[in-house]
């Protein structure tokens, strides 16, 4: 079980180390759910490009992305790398989201159904799935990644070793179930893990990672 006032004392760490991250960057829910699947495996970075170029041809939309032949998409994605295979997980995850009617209509579904639903869709692993129900349907569920696991292990908040789903719902039972701040804390820790030490007394990693009480 994790501890609040240790997990609420991190936030407050890196929110006064790196202020708000505004995150996740996209114009729309699609383009969430599309980044959540391109960006396994890969650099941020990879992901622009590949998205870069499928509003350069037009194709950031279900609907479009739904009629184009898998190779033409896997060449457009070619930037996030492994895109034969990300090709064919986006073409499924479209095949679901017209199936249930649209993006529009996952609002409808509660989170409980929503998850093993979108578990259900080819190549969606619990991060995805918890990235998009975060980001792209704003539901209160906390995205364990390897950064996550690093810094709570570092800072001695969990062994390091815990399956996936154990962390996510120590989080959701420790915190307030609140999307916006579990979108803060997330996005946080992504810009924490990016942060390099330069060990001097104005150094932010530094300040987040001193030892929890």
């Amino acid at each position: 079980m994790l501890d609040r006032d240790k997990l609420l004392e991190l936030y407050n760490r890196l929110l006064n180390a790196y202020g708000p991250q505004h995150w996740w960057p996209a114009e729309t829910a699609f383009e969430i759910m599309v980044g959540a699947v391109l960006t396994q495996n890969t650099a941020w970075i990879n992901v622009e490009q590949a998205i870069a170029n499928l509003k350069d041809a037009g194709k950031l939309a279900l609907n479009p992305m739904s009629r184009m032949t898998e190779r033409r998409l896997a060449r457009l994605i070619r930037p996030s790398g492994y895109f034969n295979v990300k090709a064919r997980r986006l073409k499924a995850l479209c095949s679901w989201l017209q199936a249930a009617g649209g993006v529009h209509r996952l609002r409808r579904i509660p989170t409980e159904r929503l998850r093993p639903a979108l578990l259900a869709v080819h190549g969606i692993g619990p991060e995805s799935a918890d990235a998009i129900l975060l980001y792209a349907c704003k539901r209160p569920v906390f995205v364990i990644d390897a950064y996550t696991r690093r810094l709570l292990k570092t800072l001695n908040l969990s062994n390091g070793d815990e399956q996936y789903d154990v962390l996510r719902s120590g989080f959701e039972s420790a915190l307030a179930a609140d999307a916006a701040m579990f979108n803060e804390y997330h996005a946080l820790i992504v810009r924490h893990a990016k942060e390099k030490c330069i060990n001097t007394v104005a150094c932010r990693h530094c300040r987040v990672e001193w030892p929890i009480k």
